[in-house]
């Protein structure tokens, strides 16, 4: 499997002071994602928890949500000469385990939602018509509604700490300095799981499939918190997972907020210290008795 890391030669330059060293890279590799044996989407990620990375990709499109309905997982062969499957052992076509390839087998009898096209609109959402189109795709594919009943009810106080428990337990960041991560919460702010990766996207996935896996879906009482922006695909994949609060340290776009909206997700922007933006979903949070500045 790949390596999370990579040491390269760099020629630094400080004050004036020229010198060379090696220096800690991310690693980033392409992972193409295979459903029943045929080709379905190619991300760049950081390699470790491919398994995940897939599951919970197949969640956010629809596909799985729940451990049963996923059969197993696999490496397929590479692009080099002669090799064997990773998970089976099994000798196939193609050259050697590159374990840049991985088949999701679903269990028996799954009926497939046609999630090509959703894909499609998800990635070329920019435009009025491709937004409106994005959000019934969410709201017609997911399988729960964000019911946290009674609801998730955050302070201020408790959402202002959860940036620094993220960086606390950025190990490869700590490292590298070029990774995202997404952390799952609880209400009460325990770090339930922490995944890192060059895509924020690719780091939610890891998360959620790992839920899938678990058996956890849908994390109905978890606070998802993402280093950076919240874009319109993280606010639908924490709507796929039943996540009841999305917090990010940078802003949301304006889908992302629509979507929301929509679905009563809460979402919390630019969450540095103790300054955020609520942008959607401002019921679960706690706010004291004073009254609020208009």
């Amino acid at each position: 499997m790949g390596r999370v890391t990579e040491r390269r030669k760099v020629l630094r330059i400080r004050d004036g002071a020229v010198s060379t060293r090696p220096d800690t890279l991310v690693a980033e590799e392409p992972l193409e994602i295979r459903l029943n044996g045929k080709p379905l989407a190619i991300t760049m990620r950081t390699p470790g928890d491919d398994f995940a990375l897939a599951a919970g990709f197949l969640v956010s499109e629809g596909v799985l949500g729940r451990a049963d309905e996923l059969q197993n997982i696999v490496y397929c062969a590479g692009a080099t000469d002669g090799g064997t499957s990773r998970a089976s052992g099994a000798e196939r076509g193609g050259g050697a385990n590159t374990y840049n390839i991985v088949d999701v087998r679903t269990a028996p009898g799954l009926v497939m939602p046609d999630i090509t096209l959703e894909r499609n609109v998800y990635t070329t959402s920019s435009c009025g018509l491709c937004g409106k189109a994005s959000l019934d795709a969410v709201r017609t594919t997911a399988r729960w509604t964000i019911n946290d009943t009674p609801p998730v009810r955050l302070e201020p106080e408790l959402l202002a700490c959860l940036p620094d428990r993220l960086r606390a337990a950025q190990q490869v960041f700590d490292r590298t300095g070029g990774l995202h991560a997404a952390a799952l919460f609880t209400e009460e702010g325990e770090l339930v799981d922490i995944k890192e990766d060059v895509g924020r996207h690719n780091a939610v996935d890891k998360l959620v499939g790992r839920a899938l896996q678990n058996g956890s879906l849908p994390l109905s009482r978890t606070v998802l918190l993402v280093s950076g922006r919240a874009s319109f695909e993280l606010a639908q994949k924490a709507v796929m997972a039943g996540i009841p609060v999305l917090a990010a340290v940078s802003a949301p776009s304006s889908l992302a907020v629509d979507l929301a909206a929509e679905t009563g997700l809460t979402l919390v922007g630019f969450l540095r210290g103790a300054s955020m933006n609520v942008y959607a979903g401002e019921h679960r949070i706690a706010l004291r008795a004073a009254a609020t500045q208009g």
